[in-house]
């Protein structure tokens, strides 16, 4: 029987694998020859001692934050949940860099869109104090102190910045499917700083856009000392930019489409665009006559200047057949040839759906209108400034499919968690979301502290039960879609065999008899098993008995958890005859060594391969 591994997902060996597939003439002693393998990859090797770099103090800390394995776990709380055992979506209450690291296992390339608005380190934001030893023990012991905003006047002002951001974006990418995409909200304070650790982390190659949103009603007061700043930036990165698709958007002009005779009310609207065009660079297959309706020959020369057709002579001849091209006589008494652009055509016609690609600038989204919706919701003030989710709207549009997972991992207010509810409400679809918090404390002086919310994880939830009822209100979608959510919070591992911070050999032993902490429940040690394992947490759990022995079936019996002590054969031959995948024991769960031995036989035999204890 296999010990199941006690920490997270190992980075550096899973990238040490990827090389021993790629160079296996490299490893020695299941160590990499750094030499052979600058071998390998010839001149790619950068040798110069001055070369382009981005640099800062700490940066070796953070990319080694990045790697680092933890013990942590996720608790259950499904009295803070909502239809906890029908929802696929998760809140997750704890500091994100740890909960990324948690989560990383069982959402590996699983994540279409990642949308975050962190701290845009304006002197005013507090930075998150990450401990490189033990994080988590730092997150409990110590969340009064991190909380202390980042001042201007810190000598290490950009540098304690970027030691936050860096370990949560390199931890993020691994979440991104092969086509994923991810938005990061942020302004002029540590937009170039940003730039440059994306660059670095997710390729030059796959930036896809630095999307300007145009903040109409919001701020421009006293944000600049010589202009009022009305403006916000959104960068865009790909996991892969071959593999990203942005979808196109409605056409916004569509004044222009008109429609005359019931043949085109068929096709749809359309609108005419000349045929040809001198902008485009001349070619002699492009300049060939065509015959007008009195049977004259048309050439593309634009006021007898050298000129081309927009199309091909084949798809000219197609579309005289089909009717895609009219022609018209201009104020001179000049034949022109126009080809008609719809917005959509019959299925016998080779149909597309006419769209433009998004623009770079977004407008008519304010901060001051939804801050003001977020008021109405809560029935009192909540934010002096919100994202609007209309915005976010627009991002999940463009991004995803109906049954993507998107994350965010500074949920805030949950903005991106209520897009995404509205978005699934009116366009279909169950797109599914993970939030990510830390239960910062809300100011006492607060009129949200006095509505009785006294950190921002108590708001986000709330925001989202408050925006299902809103959704239900206006047109009674709510009830068709996942508008719940599971909560889980971040501790420190349930088992005390697991406890890095154990020092106490007499404590140690005593442990392997009752290995579970005091106060953790067996269900608490089962959602611990399934993020070691990299199983989903919306995956449905059934409690059973077999045998007198209490059971967790995981994943429609895919997983068998059997947490019980003094186990007998006749009980392992009746959860073996069940013919889980993968079944776990208390490593001192069974009466006696003998059965411990005859019990990985008979879990064999019913062809069960993967025994495990904790």
């Amino acid at each position: 029987m296999q010990k199941l591994e006690g920490r997270t997902f190992n980075v550096v060996q899973d990238n040490i694998e990827r090389l021993k597939e790629l160079f296996p003439e490299v490893m020695t002693e299941n160590k990499i020859d750094i030499d052979k393998l600058r071998i390998a990859l010839g001149e790619s090797v950068e040798k110069e001692k001055e070369r382009y770099e981005f640099t800062w103090n700490g940066k070796t800390e953070a990319i080694q934050l990045a790697q680092k394995q933890t013990t942590g776990t996720l608790r259950p709380s499904k009295e803070e949940s909502v239809d906890w055992d029908t929802t696929q979506n998760l809140y997750v209450e704890g500091d994100n860099l740890e909960v990324l690291r948690i989560l990383q296992n069982s959402y590996r390339n699983k994540v279409k869109m990642i949308y975050i608005d962190p701290p845009y380190n304006t002197g005013k934001d507090f930075v998150y104090k990450d401990d490189f030893h033990d994080n988590v023990k730092s997150y409990t012991e110590q969340l009064d102190e991190n909380m202390k905003s980042n001042a201007e006047t810190n000598g290490r002002f950009h540098t304690d910045w970027l030691n936050m951001m860096y370990p949560r974006l390199k931890i993020a990418r691994n979440f991104l499917t092969d086509d994923g995409v991810i938005f990061i909200s942020i302004d002029d304070n540590e937009y170039n700083n940003l730039k440059k650790i994306c660059d670095e982390i997710f390729g030059e190659q796959n930036f896809v856009s630095n999307i300007i949103w145009y903040n109409k009603e919001g701020g421009g007061g006293s944000d600049s000392k010589f202009f009022r700043i009305k403006h916000e930036y959104i960068l865009c990165y790909a996991k892969s930019v071959d593999n990203l698709e942005i979808k196109g958007v409605e056409i916004s002009n569509l004044d222009r489409y008109t429609q005359s005779d019931e043949y085109e009310k068929r096709r749809g609207p359309y609108y005419l665009q000349k045929l040809n065009q001198a902008s485009i660079q001349y070619s002699s297959s492009l300049d060939y006559p065509i015959i007008s309706p009195d049977g004259k020959e048309l050439y593309p020369a634009i006021n007898e200047k050298r000129a081309c057709w927009r199309w091909s002579k084949q798809k000219v001849e197609w579309g005289l057949e089909k009717g895609f091209i009219e022609f018209k006589k201009d104020k001179d008494g000049n034949w022109q040839v126009y080809t008609k652009q719809y917005l959509k055509v019959d299925n016998n016609d080779e149909p597309i759906e006419r769209t433009q690609r998004p623009l770079s600038v977004l407008e008519g989204y304010s901060s001051t209108q939804a801050s003001k919706k977020l008021e109405e919701l809560f029935k009192g003030k909540v934010f002096d400034y919100s994202k609007p989710i209309e915005m976010i709207k627009t991002l999940v549009e463009i991004t995803t499919n109906e049954n993507d997972l998107i994350l965010d991992f500074f949920a805030g207010s949950s903005s991106t968690a209520h897009a995404v509810l509205e978005f699934n409400a009116n366009n279909g679809g169950n797109r599914r979301f993970i939030m990510v918090q830390l239960p910062e404390k809300t100011d006492e002086k607060s009129q949200v502290y006095k509505l009785g919310y006294k950190n921002l994880c108590e708001i986000g939830r709330k925001r989202i039960i408050l925006a299902k009822e809103k959704i239900n209100e206006d047109n009674h979608a709510a009830e068709k879609i996942d508008a719940g959510f599971r909560v889980f919070k971040l501790d420190e591992t349930n088992l005390k065999t697991w406890d890095e911070e154990s020092m106490d050999l007499e404590k140690n032993l005593l442990d392997f008899v009752e290995p579970v902490k005091e106060g953790r429940t067996q269900e608490d040690v089962v959602y611990e098993i399934i993020l070691k394992y990299g199983i989903d947490l919306s995956v449905p759990i059934q409690e059973i008995v077999i045998e007198g022995q209490t059971v967790f079936s995981v994943g429609m019996g895919y997983l068998l958890i059997c947490l019980e002590h003094d186990l007998a054969l006749e009980q392992i031959e009746e959860l073996a005859k069940n013919q889980p995948a993968r079944i776990v024991f208390y490593d001192e769960g069974f009466k006696d060594d003998t059965v411990r031995t005859n019990a990985q036989q008979i879990l064999k035999r019913y062809g069960v391969e993967d025994i495990r204890v904790i």
